[in-house]
Protein backbone atom coordinates (compact mmCIF):
# COMPACT_ATOMS: atom_id res chain seq x y z
CA UNK A 1 0.00 0.00 0.00
CA UNK A 2 2.72 2.30 0.94
CA UNK A 3 4.17 1.65 -2.39
CA UNK A 4 1.78 2.37 -4.25
CA UNK A 5 0.67 6.07 -2.61
CA UNK A 6 4.39 7.11 -3.26
CA UNK A 7 4.13 5.74 -6.98
CA UNK A 8 0.84 7.95 -7.03
CA UNK A 9 2.05 11.03 -5.44
CA UNK A 10 5.23 10.58 -7.61
CA UNK A 11 3.55 10.87 -10.81
CA UNK A 12 1.01 13.58 -9.59
CA UNK A 13 4.03 15.94 -8.52
CA UNK A 14 6.11 14.74 -11.72
CA UNK A 15 2.96 16.16 -13.87
CA UNK A 16 3.57 19.44 -11.65
CA UNK A 17 6.82 20.43 -12.60
CA UNK A 18 6.18 19.54 -15.47
CA UNK A 19 3.50 22.37 -16.14
CA UNK A 20 6.32 24.42 -14.75
CA UNK A 21 5.78 25.23 -11.23
CA UNK A 22 9.34 24.46 -9.93
CA UNK A 23 11.48 27.69 -10.01
CA UNK A 24 15.02 27.82 -9.13
CA UNK A 25 15.11 31.16 -7.16
CA UNK A 26 11.54 31.73 -5.13
CA UNK A 27 10.70 35.57 -5.72
CA UNK A 28 8.65 36.78 -2.86
CA UNK A 29 7.06 39.20 -5.42
CA UNK A 30 5.57 36.11 -6.98
CA UNK A 31 4.25 34.98 -4.03
CA UNK A 32 0.24 35.45 -2.27
CA UNK A 33 0.82 36.23 1.36
CA UNK A 34 -2.07 35.04 3.51
CA UNK A 35 -2.59 31.83 5.78
CA UNK A 36 -2.67 28.53 4.97
CA UNK A 37 -6.27 26.51 4.88
CA UNK A 38 -6.72 23.16 4.63
CA UNK A 39 -10.19 21.35 4.30
CA UNK A 40 -11.07 17.32 4.95
CA UNK A 41 -14.34 18.96 3.58
CA UNK A 42 -15.24 22.16 2.65
CA UNK A 43 -17.14 23.06 5.64
CA UNK A 44 -14.55 22.17 7.65
CA UNK A 45 -11.63 24.98 6.71
CA UNK A 46 -8.64 25.28 9.01
CA UNK A 47 -6.35 27.89 9.40
CA UNK A 48 -3.33 26.12 9.68
CA UNK A 49 -0.44 28.72 10.54
CA UNK A 50 -3.12 29.84 13.60
CA UNK A 51 -3.19 26.49 14.98
CA UNK A 52 0.76 26.01 14.43
CA UNK A 53 1.54 29.03 16.39
CA UNK A 54 -1.42 28.44 18.97
CA UNK A 55 0.48 25.37 19.92
CA UNK A 56 4.20 26.91 20.21
CA UNK A 57 2.97 29.90 21.68
CA UNK A 58 5.65 32.33 20.21
CA UNK A 59 5.12 34.82 18.11
CA UNK A 60 6.22 34.20 14.34
CA UNK A 61 8.58 36.09 13.23
CA UNK A 62 8.49 35.04 9.59
CA UNK A 63 5.74 35.42 6.93
CA UNK A 64 4.03 32.57 5.17
CA UNK A 65 3.40 32.77 1.59
CA UNK A 66 2.12 30.80 -1.54
CA UNK A 67 4.82 30.51 -3.90
CA UNK A 68 6.11 29.90 -7.29
CA UNK A 69 8.30 27.19 -5.70
CA UNK A 70 8.91 23.69 -5.66
CA UNK A 71 7.20 22.14 -2.77
CA UNK A 72 8.31 24.45 0.54
CA UNK A 73 10.80 26.21 2.02
CA UNK A 74 12.16 27.98 4.50
CA UNK A 75 14.52 30.85 3.44
CA UNK A 76 15.63 34.36 3.88
CA UNK A 77 15.64 37.11 1.39
CA UNK A 78 16.85 40.19 1.35
CA UNK A 79 17.17 39.97 5.35
CA UNK A 80 13.17 38.62 5.75
CA UNK A 81 12.36 35.40 7.05
CA UNK A 82 10.04 33.24 4.79
CA UNK A 83 7.97 30.04 4.51
CA UNK A 84 7.40 29.50 1.32
CA UNK A 85 4.75 26.56 -0.38
CA UNK A 86 3.57 25.35 -3.40
CA UNK A 87 -0.37 25.25 -2.85
CA UNK A 88 -0.56 22.54 -5.71
CA UNK A 89 2.16 20.32 -3.95
CA UNK A 90 0.86 20.41 -0.57
CA UNK A 91 -2.57 19.82 -1.73
CA UNK A 92 -1.09 16.24 -3.88
CA UNK A 93 0.28 15.69 -0.72
CA UNK A 94 -3.15 15.65 1.32
CA UNK A 95 -4.69 14.19 -1.90
CA UNK A 96 -2.06 10.75 -2.39
CA UNK A 97 -2.04 10.30 1.78
CA UNK A 98 -5.74 11.11 2.86
CA UNK A 99 -5.21 13.48 5.26
CA UNK A 100 -4.76 16.82 5.71
CA UNK A 101 -2.16 16.19 8.39
CA UNK A 102 0.50 15.91 5.83
CA UNK A 103 1.01 19.26 4.62
CA UNK A 104 0.44 20.32 7.99
CA UNK A 105 3.64 18.32 9.15
CA UNK A 106 5.46 19.93 6.27
CA UNK A 107 4.64 22.97 7.07
CA UNK A 108 5.81 22.32 10.64
CA UNK A 109 8.89 21.22 9.40
CA UNK A 110 10.05 24.32 7.97
CA UNK A 111 8.86 26.26 10.91
CA UNK A 112 11.13 24.13 12.99
CA UNK A 113 14.11 25.58 10.43
CA UNK A 114 13.29 28.74 11.13
CA UNK A 115 12.46 28.15 15.47
CA UNK A 116 16.00 26.49 15.63
CA UNK A 117 17.76 29.12 13.77
CA UNK A 118 18.86 26.53 10.29
CA UNK A 119 18.46 29.69 8.22
CA UNK A 120 20.82 31.33 9.61
CA UNK A 121 23.56 28.88 8.60
CA UNK A 122 25.31 29.56 5.19
CA UNK A 123 25.38 25.81 4.34
CA UNK A 124 22.51 24.97 3.14
CA UNK A 125 20.41 21.85 4.31
CA UNK A 126 22.03 18.98 6.24
CA UNK A 127 20.97 15.93 7.59
CA UNK A 128 21.22 16.81 11.80
CA UNK A 129 18.74 19.87 10.89
CA UNK A 130 16.33 17.44 8.96
CA UNK A 131 16.22 15.66 11.41
CA UNK A 132 15.96 18.37 14.26
CA UNK A 133 12.82 19.59 11.96
CA UNK A 134 11.16 16.42 11.78
CA UNK A 135 11.01 16.38 15.46
CA UNK A 136 9.93 19.86 15.99
CA UNK A 137 6.97 18.64 13.15
CA UNK A 138 6.18 15.29 15.18
CA UNK A 139 6.30 17.35 18.53
CA UNK A 140 4.00 20.19 17.10
CA UNK A 141 1.26 17.49 15.49
CA UNK A 142 0.59 15.78 18.14
CA UNK A 143 0.08 18.80 20.56
CA UNK A 144 -2.67 20.17 17.77
CA UNK A 145 -4.10 15.82 18.42
CA UNK A 146 -2.65 14.18 15.10
CA UNK A 147 -1.69 10.29 16.00
CA UNK A 148 1.15 9.19 15.13
CA UNK A 149 0.58 7.59 11.73
CA UNK A 150 -1.26 10.89 10.69
CA UNK A 151 1.87 12.49 11.63
CA UNK A 152 4.28 10.48 9.70
CA UNK A 153 2.18 9.93 6.96
CA UNK A 154 3.99 12.63 4.42
CA UNK A 155 7.63 11.38 5.18
CA UNK A 156 6.31 7.45 4.55
CA UNK A 157 5.90 8.50 0.85
CA UNK A 158 8.41 11.31 0.27
CA UNK A 159 11.86 10.30 2.01
CA UNK A 160 14.41 8.51 0.24
CA UNK A 161 15.12 4.90 1.75
CA UNK A 162 18.96 6.03 2.32
CA UNK A 163 20.77 9.10 3.51
CA UNK A 164 21.69 11.11 1.04
CA UNK A 165 23.93 14.77 1.23
CA UNK A 166 21.33 17.14 2.72
CA UNK A 167 18.69 14.83 3.89
CA UNK A 168 18.33 11.58 6.13
CA UNK A 169 16.26 8.53 5.16
CA UNK A 170 13.17 7.40 5.31
CA UNK A 171 14.25 5.62 8.88
CA UNK A 172 16.02 8.07 10.57
CA UNK A 173 13.21 10.69 9.55
CA UNK A 174 10.20 8.71 10.97
CA UNK A 175 12.31 8.01 13.98
CA UNK A 176 13.02 11.99 14.63
CA UNK A 177 9.16 12.36 14.31
CA UNK A 178 8.19 9.69 16.79
CA UNK A 179 10.46 11.44 19.05
CA UNK A 180 8.85 14.38 18.87
CA UNK A 181 5.62 12.86 18.98
CA UNK A 182 6.20 11.37 22.32
CA UNK A 183 8.12 14.39 23.71
CA UNK A 184 4.56 15.96 23.35
CA UNK A 185 2.44 12.71 24.21
CA UNK A 186 4.72 12.52 27.65
CA UNK A 187 3.62 16.54 28.22
CA UNK A 188 0.46 16.20 27.38
CA UNK A 189 -0.16 13.21 30.39
CA UNK A 190 2.09 14.65 32.64
CA UNK A 191 -0.33 17.80 32.62
CA UNK A 192 -3.38 15.64 32.77
CA UNK A 193 -2.09 13.73 35.89
CA UNK A 194 -0.66 16.80 37.42
CA UNK A 195 -3.84 18.25 39.04
CA UNK A 196 -6.37 18.06 36.15
CA UNK A 197 -9.66 18.43 38.63
CA UNK A 198 -11.83 15.32 38.48
CA UNK A 199 -15.77 15.96 37.76
CA UNK A 200 -18.38 14.19 36.11
CA UNK A 201 -18.91 16.03 33.07
CA UNK A 202 -19.70 14.73 29.56
CA UNK A 203 -17.53 15.96 26.57
CA UNK A 204 -17.33 18.92 25.06
CA UNK A 205 -20.06 19.92 22.67
CA UNK A 206 -19.65 21.22 19.51
CA UNK A 207 -21.08 23.92 17.13
CA UNK A 208 -24.24 22.28 16.74
CA UNK A 209 -24.94 22.27 20.32
CA UNK A 210 -24.22 25.93 20.60
CA UNK A 211 -26.16 27.11 17.70
CA UNK A 212 -29.22 24.80 18.55
CA UNK A 213 -28.43 27.04 22.45
CA UNK A 214 -31.63 29.89 22.95
CA UNK A 215 -29.52 33.35 23.78
CA UNK A 216 -31.05 34.03 27.41
CA UNK A 217 -32.54 37.53 26.56
CA UNK A 218 -31.79 39.16 29.78
CA UNK A 219 -27.93 38.53 29.62
CA UNK A 220 -27.69 39.85 25.72
CA UNK A 221 -26.33 42.90 24.78
CA UNK A 222 -27.28 45.50 22.36
CA UNK A 223 -24.37 45.65 20.40
CA UNK A 224 -23.88 43.09 17.43
CA UNK A 225 -20.04 43.08 18.25
CA UNK A 226 -18.71 43.00 21.22
CA UNK A 227 -15.96 46.20 21.60
CA UNK A 228 -12.49 45.10 21.35
CA UNK A 229 -11.48 46.84 24.98
CA UNK A 230 -13.58 44.47 26.50
CA UNK A 231 -11.82 41.11 25.21
CA UNK A 232 -9.38 39.48 27.29
CA UNK A 233 -8.82 35.95 25.68
CA UNK A 234 -10.49 34.56 22.85
CA UNK A 235 -11.58 30.90 23.53
CA UNK A 236 -10.64 29.02 19.88
CA UNK A 237 -12.60 25.36 20.25
CA UNK A 238 -10.71 22.71 17.51
CA UNK A 239 -14.39 21.08 16.74
CA UNK A 240 -16.08 25.00 16.68
CA UNK A 241 -13.68 26.72 14.51
CA UNK A 242 -16.11 29.21 13.10
CA UNK A 243 -17.50 29.91 16.56
CA UNK A 244 -16.35 33.48 18.04
CA UNK A 245 -16.08 33.06 21.92
CA UNK A 246 -14.34 35.66 24.15
CA UNK A 247 -13.75 35.53 27.96
CA UNK A 248 -14.49 39.05 28.86
CA UNK A 249 -12.61 41.69 31.14
CA UNK A 250 -15.05 41.40 33.41
CA UNK A 251 -14.32 37.24 33.32
CA UNK A 252 -17.54 36.21 32.00
CA UNK A 253 -17.26 33.62 28.81
CA UNK A 254 -19.77 35.16 26.09
CA UNK A 255 -20.53 34.12 22.25
CA UNK A 256 -20.73 36.38 19.39
CA UNK A 257 -24.21 35.73 17.61
CA UNK A 258 -26.04 37.38 14.35
CA UNK A 259 -28.21 38.81 17.12
CA UNK A 260 -25.73 40.15 19.91
CA UNK A 261 -23.91 39.15 22.08
CA UNK A 262 -24.75 35.78 24.59
CA UNK A 263 -23.27 35.17 27.64
CA UNK A 264 -23.07 31.43 28.09
CA UNK A 265 -20.67 31.16 31.29
CA UNK A 266 -17.83 32.78 33.75
CA UNK A 267 -14.10 32.26 33.64
CA UNK A 268 -13.87 30.84 37.35
CA UNK A 269 -10.11 30.12 39.54
CA UNK A 270 -9.27 27.80 40.57
CA UNK A 271 -6.91 26.28 43.52
CA UNK A 272 -4.86 24.33 40.85
CA UNK A 273 -1.30 25.52 40.07
CA UNK A 274 -1.57 23.75 36.70
CA UNK A 275 -4.86 24.37 36.18
CA UNK A 276 -5.32 28.32 37.76
CA UNK A 277 -9.02 28.48 35.55
CA UNK A 278 -11.85 27.03 34.63
CA UNK A 279 -14.61 27.59 32.15
CA UNK A 280 -18.03 27.04 33.49
CA UNK A 281 -21.19 27.41 31.30
CA UNK A 282 -24.31 26.14 31.36
CA UNK A 283 -24.26 25.62 27.84
CA UNK A 284 -20.84 23.82 27.30
CA UNK A 285 -19.00 20.86 29.91
CA UNK A 286 -16.39 22.29 32.31
CA UNK A 287 -13.23 23.09 30.25
CA UNK A 288 -9.69 23.56 32.14
CA UNK A 289 -7.29 26.22 31.39
CA UNK A 290 -3.65 25.34 31.81
CA UNK A 291 -1.17 28.05 32.78
CA UNK A 292 -0.29 28.31 29.01
CA UNK A 293 -3.99 28.83 27.67
CA UNK A 294 -4.33 25.56 26.67
CA UNK A 295 -8.10 24.34 26.71
CA UNK A 296 -8.51 20.89 28.45
CA UNK A 297 -11.87 18.53 28.96
CA UNK A 298 -12.14 16.05 31.82
CA UNK A 299 -9.49 13.84 30.61
CA UNK A 300 -6.92 16.09 30.22
CA UNK A 301 -7.59 15.89 26.08
CA UNK A 302 -6.67 19.51 24.07
CA UNK A 303 -9.91 21.07 22.68
CA UNK A 304 -9.04 24.62 22.17
CA UNK A 305 -6.77 27.24 23.41
CA UNK A 306 -7.07 30.94 24.77
CA UNK A 307 -5.33 33.55 22.58
CA UNK A 308 -4.88 37.30 22.41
Amino acid sequence: MEKHMKKVLLTVLTSMFLAGAAVTNPSVAEAKKGSVAFATNPADTRDVIAEIIDVIGLKPRFEVRAANVPNAAATIINGKRYILYNERFLSAVNNAVRTDWAGISILAHEMGHHLNGHTLNQGGSNINDELEADEFSGFVLRKMGASLSETQAAIKVLADDHDSRTHPGRSSRLAAINKGWRNAESQILASSKAGTPTRAVAAPSRSAALASTPAPTARRATASRINSQQILRQVKLQGAPEELIYVTTAYNVVRETEDGIQVIGKMQRTNSPNFPYVLESQYLPSIFVTTDGLLLNKDGKRIGVLTT
